[in-house]
């Protein structure tokens, strides 16, 4: 079963949990230019130019994080593509997944503008750019 929570309840959660490990699933240039949660392990579920999954991708949280009862919290733009990531992962034996609700940036709002309505850095998480 896959739960979701909101930003700041999964930041309490990676504070609290020291197996917890937070997953930046969004293509490289995302994670490089619109920041990404600090501590976060990037693993890309779909990469740019062509929006493909990544093949690779269990692989990879499988080197990451071999403990397949960790609790893993996953996190894109808006929460869409953290899902489908976690719906792959639970498929591949992960017993605890959680998608951060909102995402990074949150989700649209009448001007079709992101990051004024939810997102991890709406609510002042901890979070860099490169």
């Amino acid at each position: 079963m896959i739960e979701n929570l909101e930003p700041q309840q999964a930041w309490d959660l990676l504070q609290r949990n020291s197996k917890a490990v937070l997953i930046d699933v969004r293509a490289k240039v995302e994670h490089a230019f619109v920041g990404y949660p600090l501590g976060a392990v990037h693993i890309a579920w779909k990469e740019a130019p062509d929006w493909q999954v990544n093949l690779a991708f269990v692989a990879e949280v499988i080197q990451a994080v071999s403990d397949r009862d960790a609790p893993i919290l996953l996190l894109c733009r808006s929460g869409q593509r953290s899902l489908d990531a976690a719906k792959t992962l639970e498929q591949a034996g992960y017993q605890r997944l959680i998608n951060i609700e909102g995402g990074f940036e949150g989700p649209l709002d009448s001007n079709n503008h992101r990051g004024n309505l939810g997102g991890w850095r709406f609510y002042g998480l901890p979070w860099q750019q490169s």
